[in-house]
């Protein structure tokens, strides 16, 4: 739980202050009759007229308060909704409180008797919601202002928000508490509330092309669709292991196999793969499926959607994108879309042909990318599917910036397109590529079930060689498929990339309102860095090395690298207070860490183990290396030589724990130095 600061200590007192003069501090409704747009169509009246009748309650209004400041007589504060904000004037004599059960001038509070002026002056803190009755007038410097009758709390902030908004800018604050984010920056909430006028757009532009939205299940016992790692959960009434859906795909389509000729569905999926700029395991696409089209009339399609879009959100077709690298180019969406032949491509830029590699090919293809002296991370590790993705990804994406067609895919990258009739080797799929960025997937449905439970049984050696992105089969789909499922196209659309790149953002989480991010213990607002800025929760890693398992001293520093590396990938952002700063000439130096690393040992591996045991109870990061891992770097054999292990017969050479300094320099007291 996040600390109060002595402010919202304050408050929580004023709280208790007002419940005990029985003020209702936390209503339960308000008829609100204008926002703040809707006064500019209102009558304005004599201020002078004002001081000597009072306002005559025709007008109510509630939101905000942005700004409060007393002079004397007169008080003048701000009121801000979704809109706009205005100026209220207090007057000290003409004023009443509503307390939800009787609209006085004086109420009594903690045995003092205070007037409504000092009600509001005492007990109304700034971004407090409070309502008030109003009439219009202009005061003698032209601002519109609301001269108020009747003050009445809606709702108390126990916790203040910044006057100044730059406090709050740092982006994992932003993140974890978005609410922050779009009351201190109106490009925030423009940005979301654009966001939902997109998929409105997006549903218009679906609904005039005469294709109905439907709604399949998250849930599923198979976790095809999609070479991707899926999210499993357990269905507890069925005792069953069941699958967060990659995609809708196969549900959509068991939807045309009668009556349902186009259709579409804004789904969320769910993929347990890696967090980066472009990629996060929860996100929004549209998928359709079309019968009798193939993937040419959604390359058609796709570009007439993109025009419906940009035209009615009245969008520049030209935007500057960063690429995966950082490096930002201006691109233009204007179609037409220069279209690119995937197989041919890759040929021009690596010399390999990768339409001749199937299933079975993963060795003979390995090799013929390290003899073209090509590497790329895990390489040794994928199937055939894998590497001819990682292989584009790497020697020809970056190099396409304006938004293209990538088409005619090899046969083993997509198990659920048809193969082209002309080339048995590619299938009809195209994919849109804008920067480095991919935001549309598209294909000619394979609907022959035959072909379809063959792919579906080659992905299966690919599961068991450990791929955890290969696709498992889906029997119900390829019964499905054996009544009849016509020939059709389907297309899925990456809302979430496609908005990060028209409104110019860098990170897909800028998009996204309430983005997942790793639990924290408490946050550090920006109140408690003001008040606390002495303090610090200080951070420390320990490594601790078993001196009793034989090693070389070359091995030793090896082993210890590599932990560092693995519990630094998965604990990287609390290794920093920020990521970098900036030179008085504006440019950018990465920080280092700001925790330390220490290196421990101990000739007693139990110890070693038990501290393990400890660290992991109380929840701190622990990383492990085995000797296993000092063998080999090829994962599978790794699986290989543990699985059938006791854990009493693992043999660990180091641990690395992580978290707050005092649990962690409490646990490895006993540990010496390494020397």
């Amino acid at each position: 739980m996040l600390p109060y600061s002595q402010e919202s200590q304050v408050r929580l007192e004023k709280i208790q202050k007002l419940r005990s003069a029985w003020v209702i501090v936390y209503a339960n409704k308000f008829n609100r009759t204008h926002n703040t747009l809707d006064l500019r169509s209102q009558p304005v009246l004599d201020a002078d007229a004002l001081m000597q009748t009072w306002a005559q309650d025709n007008f109510f209004t509630a939101w905000r308060v942005v700004l409060y400041r007393s002079h004397g007589k007169l008080a003048f504060g701000k009121i801000k909704d979704a809109v706009w904000e205005v100026q209220l004037c207090f007057v000290r004599d003409l004023i009443k409180v509503n307390t939800w059960k009787e609209v006085i001038s004086s109420i009594s509070i903690d045995w003092e008797d205070v007037s409504a002026h000092k009600f509001v002056e005492k007990f109304v803190d700034v971004w407090d919601y409070i309502w008030v009755s109003w009439d219009l007038f202009v005061t003698k410097h032209g601002e519109l202002t609301l001269f108020v009758n009747t003050v009445q709390l809606l709702s108390k902030a126990v916790r203040p928000l910044p006057e100044k908004f730059h406090w709050v800018s740092d982006k994992e604050t932003l993140y974890r508490q978005r609410y922050l984010d779009l009351i201190t920056n109106d490009e925030t909430y423009d940005r979301f509330l654009l966001r939902s006028k997109f998929i409105k757009t997006l549903r218009d532009f679906y609904d005039e092309n005469w294709f109905l939205e439907l709604e399949t299940p998250i849930l599923w016992n198979a976790a095809s669709w999609a070479a991707a790692k899926p999210f499993i959960t357990h269905h507890n009434d069925y005792d069953l292991d069941v699958y967060l859906r990659i995609s809708p795909e196969t549900a959509l389509k068991k939807a045309t196999v009668w009556r349902f000729e186009k259709v579409f569905e804004i789904a969320r999926d769910f993929r347990n793969e890696w967090t980066d700029p472009s990629h996060l395991q929860e996100f929004t696409m549209v998928e359709h499926y079309a019968v009798y089209w193939n993937f040419q009339d959604n390359m058609r399609f796709t570009e007439d959607m993109i025009n419906y879009l940009f035209d009615k959100l009245n969008l520049d077709r030209k935007v500057m994108i960063k690429d995966k690298n950082g490096v930002a180019r201006e691109v233009d969406f204007t179609t037409p879309w220069e279209r690119i032949d995937y197989v041919e491509r890759i040929k021009k830029d690596s010399w390999i042909d990768v339409s001749q590699y199937g299933p079975a090919d993963s060795d003979k293809l390995l090799a013929q990318i390290k003899a073209n002296w090509i590497e790329f991370e895990w390489m040794d590790n994928m199937v055939t599917a894998t590497l001819i993705d990682y292989l584009y990804k790497k020697v020809t994406r970056p190099k396409i910036v304006w938004p293209a067609f990538i088409y005619n895919y090899p046969k083993t990258m997509q198990p659920l397109a048809r193969v082209s009739d002309e080339n048995p080797n590619v299938v009809e799929q195209f994919q849109v590529v804008v920067n480095g960025w991919e935001i549309v997937k598209a294909y000619s449905e394979l609907v022959d079930p035959i072909e379809q439970k063959a792919n579906f049984d080659a992905q299966w050696e690919a599961l068991e060689k450990w791929d955890e992105e290969a696709t498992s089969g889906d029997d119900d789909f390829v019964l499905a498929m054996e009544y009849g499922m016509p020939c059709q196209s389907g297309l899925g659309f990456w809302i979430d990339r496609f908005l990060t790149l028209i409104l110019w953002q860098e990170n897909i989480r800028d998009v996204v309102l309430f983005p997942l991010m790793k639990p924290v213990d408490w946050i550090e607002s920006w109140e408690w860095k003001i008040e606390n800025n002495k303090r610090k929760d200080t951070k420390i890693a320990v490594a601790i090395i078993n001196k009793a398992s034989w090693m070389e001293l070359w091995q030793e520093f090896n082993t210890v690298w590599h932990l560092s590396s693995a519990f630094a990938a998965r604990v990287w952002r609390s290794l920093f207070m920020q990521d970098t700063i900036k030179t008085a000439d504006n440019n950018d130096i990465k920080l280092n860490i700001q925790h330390a690393i220490m290196i421990k040992q101990s000739d007693n591996q139990k110890k070693i183990i038990d501290v393990m045991s400890k660290a992991k109870e109380l929840w701190l990061e622990v990383s492990e290396f085995t000797r296993e891992m000092l063998i080999t770097t090829d994962d599978r054999k790794v699986v290989e030589m543990t699985v059938n292990k006791r854990f009493d017969d693992v043999e660990y050479l180091w641990v690395l724990i992580f978290w707050n300094k005092k649990q962690v320099d409490e646990l490895t007291k006993e540990f010496e130095l390494y020397s």
